[in-house]
Parts: C-alpha cells; structure tokens; sequence
C-alpha cells in the first residue's frame, strides 16, 4: 500500500533519508513505530508515551497520534507488549455508574473467582457517557497495563473521536452484546416467552410491561419477544410503563396501575427491582398479590427471595456467567477464541414463586 502524506518536514527530528520513508510503500510489513511517529510529525517517544502513559502527552498531541495509528492501521497494543516483558495479568472490567449491583454483584464474583484462579488480578471503572471518566478508561486501555477488557456496562467507552475498542485489545462484553466484542449472553428472548406462557396457562390475558431504560440491549431484546409473543394471541393484550430498572420506577409503574380504569391481571417487569418496588406499593394500597394482580420479574436477584410475597423470576446464573466471560477472555489471550467464535449462550431458569397464580385464585 502507498503512503504519502503532507508533513512539514522542519518539525520532525529525523535525518533526510528517514525522512524520505514518508513517501516509499511498507514492502509487506506492517506499519512500525517510527512510521507512526512520521505520519504524526513527532517523536517515536512521543508516540511510546501516548500508548502507554496517554496522561503525559498533551490531548492536542495525543490525538494526533492516536489519528496516526488509525490511518495506517497500526496496533497499539503491540507497542505496549514490545515496550514490557511479558503481561501484566491485570484485566479491565467496566460498569456503568447507575448500574444494578444486586444483579453484578454475582457477575463480578464469578469474573474475580475465576481470574484468580488462572493467576489474574482485574480492577474495576464505571463511567457514564460523556463524563471525564469515561476517557480514563480509554487512557487505561492504551496504557500498556492491562491485557484486556471485560464490559458490564452495556456500552463501550467512547468519546467520539476514539473507543476503547481502538486499544486493539480483546474484550468481552457480559449480559449485552457490544459490537466488536465477544459476547456472553443468556436466552433472554426465550425466557421471557416461556414466562409468558406460564402466565397465559394460568388463564392471563390482560399484560402490563415495565419497561427498562429505552436502547438498553436487555429491554430491548425482552420486549421484542414478549410484544411478539403476545401479538400471536387474539386473546391477549400488552400494555407498557416506562422505567429505568430502580425500585422507585417500579412505584411510579404501580401508581399509574393504580390509576386505571381496566387493570391488567399479569405484570411483566423487565427486571427484579421494578417488580418489588411495584409490589409493594400496590400491596399498601389494598391490592393482593397474586389475588389481584400476578407479578413476575427478571433476573434472579437475592431479593426476590426474601420479599413478600417471593417473586416469580427469570433467574439469570449470574456467577456462571462471569465465570465465562473470564475464562472467554483467558481464551482470546491465548489466541484459542477470537471475536468469529461468539456469542456464547447461557441458558436462564424460570423460577415460580408465590406472587404469580392463576387467574382469580388466591
């Protein structure tokens, strides 16, 4: 491939005949330090220390580095492994900061257990987009002291200009897909029908949905299957009320329930939370669970167990998949998985409890 490029030649500390490498073809190799570093008009220090230490070069000149690579193609990751011995055995896992840590909590166990258990140790970021976190975790991923990445958070850290999926270094994304990641993921689609058709045996036909935060991979896939699902029967109708996946949501679900004129026999939510902050709040207001109204919800968190009554759940093995997200991750490390062999598929379990019956039992 030709590479020419414009470049005032004066700011570059490079002899003539280095200089001249601008314009000659890369004869097959790949893209090198130095290359970057002409394209960029600086240093090949400066381009050592914008991968592996981004804080100590200024934003200005980091960007242009950072275009350097892209435009050639180069790998900053291979750099970072040139510039140490060995790895570092410290592996990313990123979260958001409104995240629900009764669900991670496990996740992060099974990851930790299982990183430890193959020598690894793993620290933790969350962000939200667009907050100067977010472009930390970024700096981490090109800083050479990590070997890879694993996201619970949904999303990958972007700031428009670069991702942390630029870093070159495998990632592994838990519960949502992200693309250019390989995915962990569980049957969610499936298990939200089969939720449903427990209900509809008990003789539901009137559907309430709590939804969960609108774009968010989880309610988006949940809600396509139920509304489909659903849309099957001539017999059923679905209703929906907007949340976030909080306890308090699920209340103001409950007080617009409350509201209604024809109130639905069977509620959905998209998550554990919503389901116990919209129990008991119909509960206080006189109205029986599962008498009046079944509720079931989605994850298998602890709580869903000690509330009153225990609620009906999909239950998510949250530790078996943490645990295979980390030992995805020690495969791509050691080049037996790569992104072709996702996504890998965890099965979910419908779990019955008392705040589901059939229709005016109880």
């Amino acid at each position: 491939m030709l590479i020419g490029f414009e470049i005032d030649y004066k700011t570059l500390p490079y002899s003539r005949r280095e200089r001249n490498l601008v314009t000659q073809t890369t004869n097959g190799r790949g893209p090198k330090i130095r290359d970057v570093a002409l394209h960029a008009g600086v240093s090949t220090a400066t381009v050592s220390r914008a991968l592996t230490d981004p804080a100590s070069v200024r934003p200005a000149l980091r960007d242009k580095v950072l275009e350097a690579v892209k435009a050639l193609g180069y790998t900053p990751n291979a750099a970072a492994r040139s510039l140490r011995a060995g790895r570092t055995r410290t592996i990313l896992v990123v979260t958001r900061k409104r995240w629900s840590a009764p669900f991670f909590s496990e996740v992060l166990n099974g990851i930790d257990t299982t990183l430890a258990r193959a020598g690894h140790a793993m620290i933790l970021g969350n962000f939200d987009a667009g907050d100067r976190r977010e472009e930390e975790i970024i700096d981490m991923m090109f800083s050479g002291h990590i070997d890879g990445a694993i996201i619970l958070s949904g999303i990958a850290a972007d700031t428009g200009t670069r991702s942390m999926l630029d870093a070159g270094l495998p990632i592994v994304s838990i519960s949502a897909a992200v693309a250019g990641t390989l995915a962990i993921v569980t049957d969610e689609g499936e298990s939200i029908v089969r939720l449903a058709d427990h209900l509809l045996d008990g003789g539901h036909r009137r559907f309430l949905y709590l939804a969960g935060p609108l774009g968010n991979y989880n309610e988006t896939v949940r809600w396509a299957a139920l509304r489909a699902h659903l849309a099957g029967r001539a017999d059923a109708t679905l209703a929906r009320i907007e949340g976030d996946y909080t306890m308090p949501a699920g209340i103001a679900a409950a007080k617009d329930f409350l509201a209604m004129a024809e109130r639905p026999s069977a509620v959905v939510a998209c998550n554990d939370e919503m389901a116990i902050g919209f129990m008991k709040t119909v509960r206080a207001a006189g109205v029986a669970v599962p008498g009046a109204v079944s509720v079931a919800g989605f994850d298998g968190i602890e709580f869903a167990d000690y509330c009153e009554p225990t609620l009906t759940t999909i239950r998510q093995p949250r530790f078996e998949l943490g645990a295979a997200g980390a030992e995805t991750l020690l495969k791509m490390l050691a080049g037996t998985m790569a992104l072709a062999d996702g996504p890998v598929r965890l099965v979910n379990r419908l779990r019955l409890a008392d705040s589901t019956a059939p229709l005016g039992a109880g």
